[in-house]
């Protein structure tokens, strides 16, 4: 695999899918010339000089709002849109989008867990009678 800059930004950045890091990572540690890289570039980064990519990467414009990843996850929103977010996720593998549909998922999930215990014990008020003598 070839490492480009890029890459070696991202990988600062850790929005990287799981496999391409852990194979960066494996290749700093026997690279000289790759660390050497890293080095400038961080060097490069923190004397404040900034390339648009830099500036892209680290507000996330490519990532869609917690909003947009919530009505993806409930299936509220156009074909276009919903297209674009699942190869973001899939595609990209954007782990930073990736880690907040699962905590959607599961606060959905809790929501609705939530819900549906009030419901049953609206249905169930006047129902139960405290049992005393008959």
């Amino acid at each position: 695999m070839v490492i480009t800059d890029q890459m070696l930004l991202a990988y600062m950045e850790e929005s990287l899918p799981s496999e391409t890091m852990a194979s960066i990572e494996t290749e700093l540690r026997t690279d000289d010339s790759l660390r050497n890289r890293l080095a400038q570039l961080i060097g490069r980064r923190d004397s404040g000089v900034h390339t648009v990519g830099d500036i892209w990467r680290r507000h996330r414009l490519t990532c869609p709002s917690r909003e947009l990843l919530g009505s993806y996850l409930l299936g509220a929103m156009m074909d276009e849109q919903a297209d674009y977010i699942r190869f973001h996720l899939e595609q990209i593998g954007c782990r930073f989008c990736q880690s907040n549909l699962e905590d959607l998922s599961a606060s959905h999930h809790r929501d609705a867990v939530t819900a549906r215990r009030k419901k049953y014990f609206q249905s169930s008020v006047g129902r139960l009678r405290p049992e005393g003598p008959g």
